[in-house]
């Protein structure tokens, strides 16, 4: 009897293994191989401050819905973009830093011959190769003097936006060297049908079209790229409708107002796009991505009146200020939510690690040798340490500036318009815990959307999220008592962002080992750096001779432009 239950029990044994073998194959190996890629939406503002949003802290301007995914996604508190527009666009769109693209210095003009290079794949093309329907609504500033540099020639389906880098957000048209025109675009087509109409309701339009019209059995990328919050022409710098300018009548500042208006109209495109994708029962299987392309433009800064408080600097210079950017990331699917993050990451870092979370193993094996970007799907999705250690902030040759940081220590080298702007400019915007109005994350159409999958934090939740989410200047440490003026036209300086984030304790002469390492590696960055791309403004850009529209002049023959407005262009 013995021997037969020591055979009995062996049995057992055995058949558990098999079977406990059996089932971490079938629950493991077979969920990641049918496991359906995620819709893809990218939301990028242009302009925004960081200290514009409500999860960083301020209750000036309501942003409900883009809190509601803050709140019940991740909000991205060392996340870092480049200092203005067209760098920080080739920049995601690449993978790549500015200088590895020749992208690095000031934006792209409308009259310039050039584009985002045509060797660069881009993140549409990827997302393509992995069975993706892309599509594009909004703002471009990648390059269009030839249609091949165009979106429709860059991996999107379909584009529904302007080309340059800003324009009037009711006529369409842009200002600037040589000339005045219409920039709005149906594809190739101008867009006459739509003038009137306010831009950001035409993005946002577009947007909810691409969403009804698709076959959620594929998956989707849709990169929403906004106008708002980045001025107009100088004859209307601030353009927002009149109902919207209303709702911000608390604030006094006029032009903060009107700048508020803009962003309470962005942030409802935020809360129809949510919506949208939940009616076409979408919402579930959506990453969503709000990000700014780079820091705002204060105190009157391109016309404008953003709020990076209390960071230092605006847009277009490397202090804080000008490329840490306000963003998160959403997606039902990552456990552990509703959290603030501090791990470092980069724009680029966006192209590698979506291809991660799409769960292209062999295409992320092939990309990420040639890019600056790196993976960090694993350090969100399991809340450890970023991979990502080195920041290249910018080089900028011709301007004589730039940045890195390393870890926690930051060093700035020369700095933009003289330092003109080199200082903390506010509002810091209401700061009172008890004026911000929780009821509007739970009414929002975001929240509304997201309620139907997961539920909202509680008062107190919010509370701390955005306490944790807030950046306080207080000297907390002694050491940063002994740092020195920072002038860093007269040689460089280095800050401690960790526990220095507003950049006011220059400690160069304290640790000159310190110092010299990041110059060091400044200086290795510069040695891989190709020509910036910029050219002299071409003639037969000028708007006068294109029926007064922007367009693509370098498809046509020199001197044969005087017929072009019988042209479809």
């Amino acid at each position: 009897m013995r021997i037969k239950w020591s055979f009995f029990l062996k049995t057992i044994l055995y058949l558990l293994s098999v079977s406990f073998v059996t089932t971490q194959k079938d629950e493991v190996t077979p969920i990641k191989a049918e496991r359906k890629p995620p819709h893809i939406i990218f939301i990028l503002a242009d302009d925004l401050g960081f200290n514009d949003v409500g999860f960083h802290g301020s209750a000036q301007i309501p942003t409900p819905n883009i809190d509601a995914l803050a709140y019940t996604g991740i909000i991205l508190n060392r996340y870092y973009v480049n200092p203005i527009c067209t760098p920080s666009r080739s920049a995601l769109m690449t993978g790549k830093y500015p200088i590895h693209t020749g992208m690095q210095h000031t934006v792209l003009y409308g009259a310039e011959p050039r584009g985002l290079p045509l060797s660069e794949k881009l993140m549409p093309e990827y997302f393509n190769d992995l069975g993706y329907s892309s599509h594009i609504a909004g703002k471009w500033h990648l390059g269009h003097y030839k249609r091949i540099y165009t979106p429709l020639y860059r991996g999107f389906r379909s584009h529904v936006g302007f080309w340059t880098g800003h324009h009037d957000y009711f006529d369409h048209t842009a200002q600037e060297n040589p000339s005045w025109g219409l920039d709005m675009r149906s594809a190739l087509d101008v867009a006459y049908d739509l003038h009137g109409k306010y831009t950001t309701d035409l993005v946002t339009d577009e947007s909810l079209r691409v969403i009804g019209l698709h076959n959620s059995s594929q998956p989707l990328f849709l990169y929403v790229a906004h106008a708002a919050v980045h001025s107009g022409n100088p004859y209307n710098p601030l353009p927002a409708p009149d109902d919207a300018v209303e709702r911000m009548k608390h604030i006094e500042d006029f032009k903060r107002r009107k700048y508020a208006a803009m962003l309470s109209k962005l942030d409802d495109s935020v809360g129809r796009i949510v919506q949208k994708l939940e009616k076409q029962k979408m919402l579930n299987d959506s990453i969503i991505i709000f990000s700014t392309d780079n820091g705002g433009p204060a105190e009157g800064f391109n016309l404008n009146h953003a709020s990076n408080w209390p960071l230092r600097g605006v847009k277009n210079t490397l202090w804080e200020g000008g490329v840490r950017g306000a963003g998160l990331i959403w997606y039902p699917k990552i456990r552990g939510t509703g959290r603030v993050s501090e791990q470092t990451i980069h724009i680029t870092d966006w192209l590698p690690t979506l291809v991660d979370a799409i769960g292209g193993d062999n295409a992320l094996a092939n990309i990420t040798a040639k890019l600056d970007g790196v993976s960090i799907w694993n350090a969100l999705t399991q809340n450890t340490i970023s991979p990502r250690r080195t920041i290249l902030h910018n080089i900028d040759d011709i301007w004589g500036s730039a940045a890195i940081t390393i870890g926690d220590w930051k060093v700035v080298k020369g700095t933009n318009y003289q330092g003109a702007w080199d200082g903390w400019y506010g509002p810091a915007g209401i700061r009172d815990p008890k004026m911000y109005d929780t009821r509007q994350i739970y009414r929002g159409l975001a929240g509304r959307a997201i309620s139907t999958l997961k539920a909202l934090p509680s008062l107190a939740e919010i509370t701390r999220l955005r306490r944790s989410a807030s950046v306080d200047c207080a000297v907390n440490f002694l050491y940063l008592q002994q740092g020195a003026i920072c002038n860093p036209l007269n040689a460089p300086c280095l800050f401690n962002i960790k526990d220095d984030p507003c950049e006011q304790f220059n400690l160069s002469e304290k640790y000159p080992h310190i110092l010299n390492s990041l110059l060091d590696e400044l200086q290795r960055f510069n040695s891989t750096a190709v020509p910036p791309s910029n050219k002299p403004l071409d003639p037969r850009a000028d708007p006068r001779l294109w029926n007064y529209t922007w367009t693509n002049f370098g498809d046509y023959e020199e001197g044969k432009n005087t017929i072009i407005g019988s042209i479809n262009i």
